[in-house]
């Protein structure tokens, strides 16, 4: 019923862009009393149908991202004047240089393959602003579609108690493994932490214990705070970026705050 009625929508759209056509409204209440009339219309001419229809569908998808678009560039212009304000634990571990001009926030989920984009991106980041940016990596898992994704920011946050730099390892790890990662679960995850050389007792202990807890809980708090609700997510001195963005993305918003 639902494809009947997609297609009913597209003839409709298609005859209100004609000369010397009955109405939309009259058209279409002649196609649902008479759906035999468009059958018919479709048996006789399913390519030129499928062709209007695809293309009705194509141009709909394209107006509703170009409506995005404009909706985020809006919103984005207004945090550049009121910029949002996450908190910066200078003890939370980083990548980059401490006191950067700049610093992106990256709500992310281990497990979640756009976040793994994201991840790539932050390097290449990282490598073209060596002095100018740092990124501070903030756990947002996803768990109703990525099971395993809360137990890699546990052992994430647990192994950056003991040592920020193990932990951007283990980080860089998981994300280069994910598939190994989503296959394997938290057996993978003990074999990263081993790997980057972190004290596997203590990562044992901390992994449920209250502080990761406690920065998990904030991490999510403060991300859907900001109207994230997916991953990954990102705020460049403030300003939002919604998705695995190309990195052209970030560097225009890098540029234009580098110039106040």
């Amino acid at each position: 019923m639902k494809s009947v009625r997609f297609i009913v929508a597209a003839v409709v759209a298609a005859g209100a862009l004609t000369a010397c056509a009955p109405s939309a409204s009259q058209l279409q209440k002649v196609m649902e009393d008479n759906p035999d009339i468009l059958f018919s219309v479709i048996t006789k001419n399913p390519d030129k149908f499928l062709k209007v229809v695809n293309e009705a569908a194509q141009k709909a998808r394209q107006s509703e991202e170009e409506n995005y678009r404009k909706d985020e560039m809006t919103k984005r212009e207004e945090e550049y004047k009121n910029p949002k304000q996450p908190v910066i634990d200078e003890k939370r571990a980083y990548e980059g240089k401490k006191g950067a001009p700049i610093t992106v926030i990256e709500y992310s989920d281990f497990q979640c393959p756009f976040c793994k984009r994201g991840h790539v991106t932050m390097n290449a980041l990282l490598k073209e602003y060596p002095d100018k940016v740092r990124v501070m990596f903030k756990d947002f898992p996803i768990e109703r579609i990525h099971p395993f994704a809360l137990k890699g920011s546990q052992y994430y946050e647990a192994i950056a108690l003991q040592d920020v730099e193990k932990a951007i390892k283990f980080k860089d790890y998981v994300f280069t493994n994910q598939e190994e990662f989503t296959e394997k679960g938290e057996a993978f995850l003990k074999v990263a932490a081993a790997k980057v050389g972190a004290n596997m007792a203590k990562v044992s202990k901390d992994v449920t214990g209250e502080e990761v807890k406690k920065r998990l809980d904030a991490d999510r708090t403060e991300a859907e705070k900001f109207g994230f609700s997916g991953t990954p997510g990102y705020l460049i001195n403030g300003v939002s970026l919604k998705g695995a963005y190309p990195l052209d993305d970030f560097k225009q918003i890098i540029e234009r705050q580098l110039k106040k």
